[in-house]
């Protein structure tokens, strides 16, 4: 470490930028512990802002858009603060094929947002995943890091109403459960 660096002050008092310095103390304040850090700053505070990715990046002596870029590439990481509760909708193969865009469609609709977004109100963040896995429970959903399988657009919705107060799904034209064929 050379003697003119100095390293910056946390953005602010915040006892969790104590976390963030002892993750970048133990990678040496070297650009190789970025990642690491960044996991660290989203743990703490839940999503990546520009303060902290402008800290990171002055700490560990990396640009800014290298800073940046880890942060929009690996899709772990969040640039926006994420919602009390979390779906996470699998668009899997599996998944897709026994009725995740159904369910996707019902709760941007019902919601008013798109993959990536949260709620009016920080309620819900609604996510999805290329693949959860549990191909066997399509299609498969993760609300607040727990895996529900086979879920329909009825159950899909329930949950949502019992996230959010005095939730009603949008009147015009909702989309509704797939119709299924009967033998």
């Amino acid at each position: 470490m050379s003697a003119y660096f100095t390293k910056p002050v946390p953005p602010t008092s915040d006892k969790r930028w104590k976390l963030v310095d002892a993750t970048m103390r133990r990678v040496g304040l070297q650009s190789r512990g970025l990642i690491e850090t960044l996991h660290t700053v989203q743990e703490a505070f839940g999503y990546l802002d520009e303060q902290a990715l402008r800290y990171v990046a002055v700490s560990l002596r990396v640009p800014l858009s290298r800073a940046y870029g880890v942060a929009t590439f690996y899709h772990f990481f969040t640039l926006k603060p994420a919602g009390e509760h979390t779906c996470v909708i699998c668009m899997g193969t599996a998944c897709y094929i026994k009725g995740a865009q159904q369910l996707l469609d019902a709760v941007q609709h019902d919601l008013g947002v798109a993959p990536g977004e949260t709620s009016a109100g920080g309620k819900v963040s609604l996510l999805t995943a290329r693949c959860l896995g549990s191909c066997g429970l399509a299609p498969a959903v993760v609300y607040d890091q727990e895996v529900a399988g086979k879920v329909s657009v009825p159950s899909i919705r329930e949950r949502l109403s019992q996230w959010t107060q005095h939730f009603t799904p949008r009147e015009s034209a909702a989309p509704q459960e797939p119709a299924v064929a009967r033998s």
